[in-house]
């Protein structure tokens, strides 16, 4: 085919999970071609795109950073910023720079059993490869969830989307209104607060939130005396450790842990701000994320005066700001829009297996990462309730190993087959949580199933073994 690149493996995104995959692909398929396409200007995903003030990691950085290339820095929560110049240092220490294809939004991926490979196409160029690894997470980096208010129009002031946080945007002495409740909301308002004339929190209802150290006490001990990669290990250990039992707890005895984070919360509340109806949510933990705020630096705000928060609903906008349900004003020059985020799914790329259309709603998801009927492609996402890139990792690394596989067996094609009579239980999405922004997608999510490898468990240890160290062939995977 004359001026279409082949590669052996494609990947589709140069974030997190794009830059963890070709490390993974270069140190362990070494005789494998590969190219990055990513759709933006520059590389580092989430982390490129999201410039509102304040924007920083909710997981801690020795579990979110990568596990090839330890985290040296002070915090263990780290701003938007310095996670960004990370992801640039370990792009260009490795290599993988010289791999990233700019503007390359993937527009359509077709599959030919007969010649065993993938036509990619974006708007300007044709690829083929063996292999299609899709690691564009799940958010549509196009545009965030918008809420169409009553009465916008009528608004003199200036609304703003945080995912397309306006460069020339001055909030100094003005009045505030960030409508929201998730962890996007729980960001902008502390470090708004400093600026503001005064910021309000606005929230239908409440989220359940914790405060931790933005530094960890004993990682900086322990990076204190031990060697610097033996200082990683055991801290990515501990963490893991210590987010898995602390996730599987609120689990099994929600009722205690709602109790443990409201009374934890109400200590560090001024006595205007009650903990319920302000920081009661309707549903159990771990239901939806549970917002990490570094430092308390939420209650901070709230306890000095510089912020408030607000539960209620919004009848309209008013030329000087909103009218709530309840028949309060709010006055505001500025509001932000913290309603959420879009999914989509492998990025929205239209997707064929020999001239038949594939609708990502209607697979199932084979171990996190493959779906049914679909052969030789993956797609990489993270945990829900532990560091994106604990997940990310695992699933690059099983990637490599179906393709030493492939190698091995002298196979070409690799496809998850499932047998629909297996599964009687009404399919879930796979990103199984009920917060907005996912029920909102569930029309367009592959499925998960009940057992086997076509649940995806939020369970790291056990995915650990599970991906590390089962065979590749397992009867389900299907080489040929």
């Amino acid at each position: 085919m004359a001026g279409v690149e082949h590669f052996d493996v494609l990947i589709v995104g140069a974030g997190l999970s794009g830059i963890g995959a070709a490390y993974r692909l270069q140190t362990r398929c070494p005789e494998r071609t590969y190219a990055i396409l990513e759709s933006r200007d520059a590389l580092g995903g989430t982390w490129d795109l999201f410039r509102y003030p304040g924007v920083r990691s909710d997981s801690d950085m020795f579990t979110l950073g990568f596990p090839f290339h330890p985290w040296k820095a002070a915090k263990a929560i780290a701003d938007g910023p310095a996670i960004l110049d990370y992801l640039h240092e370990t792009a260009s220490v490795y290599g993988i720079d010289k791999h990233i294809r700019y503007g390359q939004r993937v527009a359509s991926a077709s599959w030919s059993s007969a010649d065993a490979m993938w036509t990619v196409e974006t708007a300007n160029a044709s690829y083929t490869c063996s292999f299609l690894y899709v690691c564009s997470g799940y958010y549509d980096y196009d545009s965030g969830y918008v809420v169409d208010f009553p009465g916008q129009s009528d608004f003199t002031g200036r609304i703003v989307h945080p995912q397309h946080w306006p460069d020339d945007l001055d909030y100094t002495g003005q009045r505030v209104v960030v409508i929201g409740s998730g962890a996007t909301a729980v960001t902008l308002v502390p470090a708004m607060a400093g600026a503001a004339a005064q910021v309000t929190m606005l929230q239908r209802s409440p989220s359940y939130v914790a405060s931790r150290p933005a530094r960890d006490a004993l990682s900086d001990r322990l990076r204190a005396v031990l060697p610097e990669r033996l200082a990683h290990r055991v801290i990515r250990g501990k963490n893991v450790v210590a987010s898995t039992a602390i996730y599987s707890a609120f689990r099994r005895w929600p009722a205690h842990a709602a109790w443990l984070l409201n009374s934890t919360v109400a200590k560090q509340l001024p006595d205007s701000i009650p903990v319920d109806p302000h920081f009661t949510p309707r549903y159990k933990p771990w239901d939806q994320r549970i917002c990490l705020v570094p430092d308390a630096d939420l209650f901070k705000v709230l306890r000095d005066g510089s912020a408030s928060v607000v539960t209620d609903e919004i009848d309209r906008f008013t030329p000087t700001g909103l009218r709530l349900r309840s028949g309060r004003e709010l006055d505001a020059d500025l509001v932000v829009t913290a309603t959420g985020l879009r999914m989509v799914a492998l990025g929205n790329i239209a997707l064929t297996v020999d001239g038949r259309s594939v609708q990502p709603h209607d697979t199932f998801v084979y171990k996190g990462m493959m779906l049914s009927g679909v052969p030789n492609l993956a797609w990489c996402i993270g945990y829900t309730n532990n560091s994106w890139t604990l997940r990310s990792d695992l699933t690059s690394q099983y990637v490599t190993r179906i393709l030493n596989h492939l190698t091995t067996t002298g196979t070409r094609t690799c496809v998850p087959e499932i047998d629909p009579a297996e599964y009687t239980a009404p399919p879930r999405p796979v990103v199984d949580l009920t917060s907005g922004y996912i029920r909102r997608a569930a029309a367009i999510l592959p499925h998960q199933g009940t057992q086997g490898p076509w649940r995806l468990r939020q369970n790291y240890p056990r995915d650990l073994l599970t991906l590390r160290y089962t065979p590749v062939a397992d009867g389900t995977l299907h080489f040929s």
